[in-house]
């Protein structure tokens, strides 16, 4: 998938935000004006004056505004890497992801999924997308027709789990750990077919995981991309995104009815307090079955549950 970067004044923002107008999406990230879809590409806008044209006809999207900018440039994959090779958005390949990483409540859940170029019609056509970008509802609602596509791999390390491995096991050696085991997985189910690319949502750089790939046994070395925002260069990628949310969410509505009250996600001051709650009720022990204990909200958590 190719992508192009302008960098633009406040007036011509103004202009670029009324020609996209009906062609906005309802979501957007953090720190961006806007997101919208039009001829194929995704036009975002960020608040810093840039704007970033990705898709199959990103180049001559950004051709419209280039005069207004600077020059429009091939936004690197990778980073720090090379491009990933023209095409790769058609290629049969393997995606992974995870979620649950920056959640103190919750699994830490790593899917794969192998998309041939057969399927990337109806994958669209579901409306398989960047997670960010879709609800909550939205996203539950589609995994059951991903799943009925695609071959896919999912992996679950629950808290209770995480906490036994954490440890002997950094966040960064886990993760490579799980893609590798899950990407794995799925080769063996799609044998003999094989991939022309495995894209990893990039959580480290190359050198990293590559290091960390030598303590695994099986270790899958090729072939390996590794992008950032990988969900916009391969829908296999954001397949994978909405099948490891939906776990996700589904984890934390089973520990929800479980407790008897709504366990959040992320790691900000509603976690403490419901980690505050649990405490009271069963100690470290039962918090250590739903929650990340080496997180910084464990000790907040102990503070509010010494005051009340």
């Amino acid at each position: 998938m190719s992508a192009s970067v302008i960098k633009v004044s406040a007036s011509e923002m103004k202009k670029i935000q009324l020609y996209y107008q009906s062609d906005r999406l309802a979501k957007t990230a953090p720190y961006t004006l806007f997101t919208a879809k039009k001829n194929q590409t995704t036009i975002t806008a960020y608040q810093s004056g840039k704007v970033m044209f990705q898709g199959a006809n990103a180049e001559k999207e950004a051709a419209l505004w280039a005069s207004s900018g600077t020059t429009p440039t091939a936004k690197k994959a990778a980073s720090g890497g090379d491009p990933l090779p023209a095409g790769f958005s058609e290629r049969n390949a393997i995606g992974s992801d995870e979620v649950g990483n920056g959640s103190y409540f919750g699994p830490l859940v790593v899917c794969a999924v192998y998309a041939e170029r057969t399927h990337l019609p109806r994958l669209k056509e579901i409306g398989v997308k960047d997670s960010k970008m879709l609800t909550d509802p939205q996203i539950r609602a589609m995994a059951p027709k991903i799943k009925a596509l695609v071959p896919f791999q999912l992996l679950t390390v629950t808290p209770e789990k995480y906490n036994q491995i954490q440890p002997a096991y950094n966040t960064v050696r886990m993760k490579v750990a799980l893609h590798n085991q899950a990407i794995r997985l799925l080769l063996e189910k799609i044998a003999p077919q094989k991939p022309e690319a495995i894209l990893i949502d990039q959580f480290t750089s190359e050198k990293n995981y590559r290091t960390y790939l030598q303590s695994e046994k099986n270790a899958v070395t090729s072939p390996l991309y590794f992008a950032t925002k990988g969900e916009q260069y391969h829908l296999s990628v954001a397949a994978a995104s909405i099948l490891c949310r939906t776990v996700f969410l589904e984890e934390l509505d089973k520990a929800s009815k479980e407790l008897g009250f709504r366990v959040p996600s992320g790691a900000g001051n509603p976690s403490d307090l419901v980690a505050a709650k649990i405490l009271q009720l069963g100690g470290e022990n039962l918090l250590g079955k739903y929650a990340k204990l080496h997180f910084a909200n464990t000790e907040k958590a102990k503070k509010i549950a010494s005051r009340n």
